[in-house]
């Protein structure tokens, strides 16, 4: 049970890490959506592409949400 803690603190951590990166650098929307698709491919190869676009489309909307 420990090591699926850590793992889901890690988990967490480089969402918290990548989110802030975004809020910190920000770009044009599309340009975030393909960063935000690139870096979830890089780091969970096994998601399925319809649950990748929806989770980049979710990113995106709540980051713009947040600079507003």
């Amino acid at each position: 049970m420990k090591a699926l803690h850590v793992i889901l603190a890690v988990a967490g951590a480089a969402v918290a890490g990548a989110a802030a990166g975004i809020l910190l650098a920000p770009r044009k929307g599309e340009e975030t959506r393909e960063n935000i698709v690139d870096f979830v491919k890089s780091h969970y190869p096994g998601v399925k592409q319809n649950r990748l676009e929806a989770l980049a489309d979710q990113i995106a909307r709540e980051v713009k949400e947040a600079a507003e």
